[in-house]
């Protein structure tokens, strides 16, 4: 994430690193290791500064915001770690995931460490509306993980199940940081509605960059092995346009390579998806809600904040990772 856009919420920002530090320590060491190799794995910390930046746009950043990022930057890294287990990942950020690196038992107790340290920290906080705000959306990844493992490998997922897929795994917690700073604002509901509407449609043209990435990304910069989605049989949007618009024998190979996670077959199905405008296809839909999500901004007081809120979407779409 380019520094310009953090650069009005720099200090808070540190102050986020010191509350995840903080509350990582533990008696038990192997907890204290692996949140620690998490944490130094990097990552943009894109959901904490959506936080942060959503509470300045509203008019400042109290404590409680700070220690709402640490909340919402600890429930994404508890998905990760069972992402990687559920996904038999192996790299993440250019470097070996936890699982690859201490196992998957260790990774799937540190994940459940990390959701019960985030809820702790909410309660200390105690503020109900946001506490049962984020109840929610914890259970709304958590079944958008269970929608994504049932549609794995399966060809017959259609466009209105895949974006539900991405919209609760994925973008429901981009939209939880923006709405959570409203609500600890006390913001009017039309602010706060704003501000849930942007991360969602952030998060979702977000996710559908992400996919893009597995067919047009460098494995140097995105950090990722390319072809991982498909040895997983993970559906996306790229090969949803293939199968609804190609020949029938291209239609055939990626329903079948689908099926067996193929991962071998990627040079084919690239291929296919160039063929059949897979990608300029996924782009477009990318710009479509991220275009919803600056139009959303719209309702905020136009701030320094606010700026850098949209230029955070102006730039989820074309990355390299």
């Amino acid at each position: 994430m380019n520094v310009a856009i953090k650069d009005s919420v720099a200090a808070e920002f540190a102050k986020v690193d010191d509350v995840i530090v903080e509350l990582l320590q533990s008696d038990v060491e192997m907890v204290e290791n692996i949140g620690h190799y998490i944490i130094k794995a990097g990552g943009k910390r894109m959901r904490p500064l959506l936080v942060l930046l959503s509470a300045k746009a509203l008019g400042g950043i109290e404590d409680a915001h700070i220690r709402f990022a640490a909340v919402v930057e600890f429930i994404h890294t508890a998905t990760l770690l069972h992402d990687d287990v559920v996904d038999l990942s192996t790299l993440r950020r250019g470097m070996p995931t936890a699982n690859a690196e201490f196992g998957n038992a260790p990774s799937v107790l540190v994940g459940d460490f990390i959701y019960t340290r985030a809820f702790q920290l909410m309660v200390g906080l105690a503020n109900m509306p946001l506490l049962a705000h984020m109840a929610e959306t914890t259970n709304t990844i958590a079944a958008g993980e269970v929608m994504q493992l049932v549609h794995a490998g399966d060809p017959d997922t259609q466009a209105d199940q895949y974006q539900e897929i991405i919209r609760r795994k994925t973008a429901a917690l981009f939209a939880a940081a923006c709405h959570g700073a409203a609500l600890l604002h006390d913001a009017s509901a039309d602010k706060a509605n704003a501000l849930h509407d942007f991360g969602m449609h952030l998060g979702i043209a977000f996710q559908l960059a992400d996919d893009l990435l597995d067919y047009a990304g460098n494995p140097d910069e995105t950090g990722k092995n390319i072809g991982d989605d498909l040895s997983e049989g993970k559906i996306t949007l790229p090969l949803l346009h293939a199968m609804k618009v190609g020949a029938e024998k291209d239609r055939r190979f990626v329903a079948d390579t689908l099926r067996n996670k193929e991962g071998g077959a990627f040079a084919d199905i690239m291929a296919i998806v160039q063929r059949t405008g897979g990608i300029e296809a996924t782009r477009e839909a990318a710009l479509h809600h991220q275009h919803i999500a600056i139009a959303a901004l719209d309702v905020l007081e136009s701030n320094e904040a606010t700026a850098a809120l949209g230029m955070m979407a102006n730039r989820a779409v074309d990355r390299q990772g």
